[in-house]
């Protein structure tokens, strides 16, 4: 059994998904919203929170997580986002359905360090030779 269809070239497109993930992610642990925002499309969804409701388009993406960050000012917590196992799926409009685990480690100062572990299901699009996510629900274990 494959587990990825065969019209799918792993060979090209797989390390330019890791490529991406790993941009985007950058920006996210560097807090640039604005720059992480840019990373999806005009009218993304953008579920990451339980019990939130998600963001929709991009300056929603960016309100909302300006919102959720503003808890956070006065920590000096660091996160860094892992992303790893992505099962990449072509859908028939062309954009890949992509579902990956994501391990998000929060460092505090002369603290332990605190992992969460999750999973991104997203729909991943390509406009002008880029990737960019078209939806992202994020479950936590």
């Amino acid at each position: 059994m494959t587990t990825v269809p065969a019209r799918l070239d792993l060979g090209t497109t797989y390390p330019r998904v890791q490529q991406f993930y790993a941009a985007q992610m950058q920006l996210l642990d560097g807090r640039d919203i604005s720059g992480y925002a840019g990373t999806f499309t005009e009218d993304a969804e953008f579920a990451h929170t339980p019990g939130r409701p998600p963001a929709r388009t991009r300056d929603g993406i960016i309100a909302d997580l300006r919102d959720f960050h503003r808890r956070f000012e006065d920590d000096p917590m660091q996160r860094r986002h892992y992303v790893n196992m992505i099962d990449l799926r072509p859908l028939e409009d062309g954009a890949l359905r992509s579902t990956a685990y994501c391990l998000v480690v929060k460092v505090r100062p002369e603290q332990e360090p605190v992992f969460v572990s999750c999973v991104m299901h997203d729909v991943l699009v390509e406009a002008d030779g880029e990737f960019l996510t078209r939806s992202r629900h994020v479950s936590y274990d």
